[in-house]
């Protein structure tokens, strides 16, 4: 897809992520005369090996990374004065590009929470159907057979699933369930599915799924490294976007701004960070946020940039038998890395179709766990979970390798990771736009991580029951004391090598005050984002700090629509590419009826 000249279009694209490709690829398929442009600050990501070989995915993470933006939040007394930092995707298909390929999807009635007019469960579920090809099982009437987005178990499977799920059938006493992504199963244990194609190994993502697919078309054109600077209005009348070249992306390159016009309709799809940025930058916002930027306001909208809401995560490691299978040789380089890379080219297996985690548990307490955990949970319990049995507390799982901060400095060989993630906390953030002292942009970025008191006690607990799971899985051979707690001189939870693992009856770990301690320090010095941020260009009542409707048209223009992550208004128990897709293919339904397309 070339760059050309022209300098207006049918529908221009704030932003190439996930979401914007799937809306901008089926309307382009939907009527191929309709001239679309995608704008995207990042850079082309088409057959790039970083991008398509699905074992890549943690080297987009490097520091060096410029397929990622990352975003630092102020420091947080919860934190215990850290200052968090938030990636997102930078590149045309945004994170469906760099993202972990985890597929999962979550409850129906989390749709149906939001409290939407047509974005009730019934109305998406065809459309993740629509969606997707599932090729683990067939005939499961929640899923769907035809879509462009594979998923499959990857290129191999690695003998952990089986002993972290036996452990968990066994140990951990929950039943087994084939597929917890039927949108109401949880609480089992159960393989865990990747956005990966089955037969070429690649990873699934939307850059080439929706739009690079139709390369045939010269009416669908994405241009990279172009950063939208605003929307430009007439009358309160979206008619074209004002950008210039990225400095990231194209460092070089003349940095003088240019115009492209809509003829009838401009879409932000910036994420979770950039649309509402984009919307500040137009004049659309709170008026004390604009008014400290010296940006005049065009409309009082102060629910842009607030209820911003991700999980939370903390991945703990552990060393592995020498004779298991892991990811860690394979980002050493080693030489196990050309052989595999020979039999995915060949077949589409091997590792290099893998992402190292193959199962889970979708976890809510029992009664004797509910016991166990900070009395700080029991209200959020009663409130929100206790009589919603699809609704998860949060995600435990084991991953095969660590390819975390640690890595670099620790000896090569077999390691495995407990990871667990919260689906539903309580606390909420902002991100809104700022300046510095000499009138440089910046961002003002709030995270909200653990400000809610019951937001750690599930972190807490995830660590203690993790820890127990993985102890009893035949492949372990102790901690890495790094990555652990601090615990005190003595404790009889101190970190340690061990020579095999121990007996699925043994008793538990017992922790003291100060090891509960000490857990709580590790949380608020080690928890980090899920890279699942959301919500801050909500869905909802204008009262109710909304910032669009239920047609996804923002509150006091016309002809300016936000499509992304940012609509949500509320937390989604799930890896969010599934809803970030979702979203996709109902605006891209919504924006086909106005425009009078067929979209069958």
């Amino acid at each position: 897809m070339s760059q050309p000249i022209p300098s207006e279009f049918n529908i221009v694209f704030a932003g190439g992520g996930t979401t914007a490709c799937v809306v901008a690829g089926r309307l382009a398929a939907y009527d191929p005369l309709l001239k679309i442009l995608i704008l995207e600050a990042g850079q082309h990501t088409l057959n790039k090996p970083i991008h398509v070989q699905p074992y890549q995915y943690p080297f987009n993470q490097a520091p060096t990374s410029t397929t990622v933006t990352f975003h630092m939040g102020n420091p947080s007394p919860r934190l215990n004065g850290r200052a968090p930092i938030v990636p997102s995707g930078r590149c045309v298909g945004g994170g469906s590009c760099v993202n972990f390929m985890a597929y999962t999807r979550a409850p129906a009635s989390d749709y149906d929470d939001w409290g939407v007019d047509g974005w009730e469960s019934e109305n998406l579920i065809p459309l993740m159907k629509k969606l997707e090809t599932y090729e683990v099982q067939p005939d499961r009437p929640s899923h769907g057979y035809n879509g462009p987005i594979k998923v499959s178990s990857g290129g191999c499977k690695m003998g952990f699933a089986d002993e972290f799920i036996q452990v968990g059938t066994t140990y951990h006493k929950r039943q087994y369930a084939d597929d917890t992504n039927d949108l109401e199963t949880c609480n089992t244990y159960s393989p865990w599915r990747k956005y990966i194609d089955g037969t070429t190994g690649r990873r699934s993502d939307a850059a080439h799924h929706y739009v690079y697919n139709q390369a045939h078309n010269p009416n669908l054109q994405v241009w990279d490294g172009k950063r939208v600077n605003r929307i430009i209005f007439e009358d309160k009348r979206a008619v074209g976007v004002e950008f210039a070249s990225d400095p990231v992306s194209c460092p070089d390159a003349d940095q003088s701004s240019s115009i492209v016009r809509a003829s009838k309709l401009v879409v932000i799809s910036a994420g979770t960070f950039g649309s509402p940025a984009i919307l500040e930058r137009s004049g659309i916002g709170a008026e004390a946020i604009l008014k400290r930027c010296g940006i005049e306001q065009l409309v009082n909208l102060p629910g842009v940039g607030e209820n911003y809401k991700d999980h939370n995560l903390v991945f703990v490691p552990y060393l592995a038998a020498d004779e298991a299978v892991t990811m860690d040789a394979l980002w050493r380089g080693d030489s196990i890395l050309q052989e595999s890379l020979a039999e995915w080219n060949s077949s589409g297996k091997s590792l290099i179709a893998q992402n190292g985690f193959d199962s889970k548990i979708k976890w809510r307490p029992d009664d004797e766990e509910l016991k166990a955990m900070d009395p700080a949970f029991q209200p959020r319990w009663k409130e929100f979970f206790q009589d919603r049995p699809d609704k998860a507390v949060a995600m435990f799982y084991v991953f095969a390798g660590y390819p975390q901060p640690l890595s670099s400095i620790l000896p090569p060989r077999n390691y495995m990771t407990a990871r667990y993630c919260t689906l539903y906390p309580v606390s909420v953030g902002s991100v809104h736009v700022d300046v510095t002292e000499d009138g440089k942009e910046q961002m003002d970025f709030t995270t909200g991580f653990l400000d809610n008191p019951s937001d750690i006690v599930p972190l807490n607990f995830g660590y203690k029951k993790t820890r127990e799971l993985l102890r009893r899985m035949a492949s372990y051979r102790g901690e890495v004391a790094a990555g652990h707690p601090d615990f005190p001189e003595g404790s009889a939870a101190a970190c340690r090598e061990a020579s095999g693992s121990v007996d699925l009856n043994a008793p538990d770990i017992v922790y003291t005050t100060e090891d509960d301690e000490a857990i709580d320090r590790f949380h608020r010095d080690r928890m980090q984002t899920m890279c699942h941020s959301l919500g801050t260009c909500a869905m909802k009542p204008e009262a109710d700090q909304g910032v669009v409707d239920s047609r996804l048209n923002v509150y006091g223009v016309s002809n300016l629509k936000v499509a992304d992550m940012s609509i949500s208004p509320l937390i989604v128990g799930t890896n969010t590419y599934s809803t970030a897709l979702l979203i996709g293919e109902r605006a891209a339904m919504i924006i086909a009826e106005e425009l009078g397309i067929n979209c069958i």
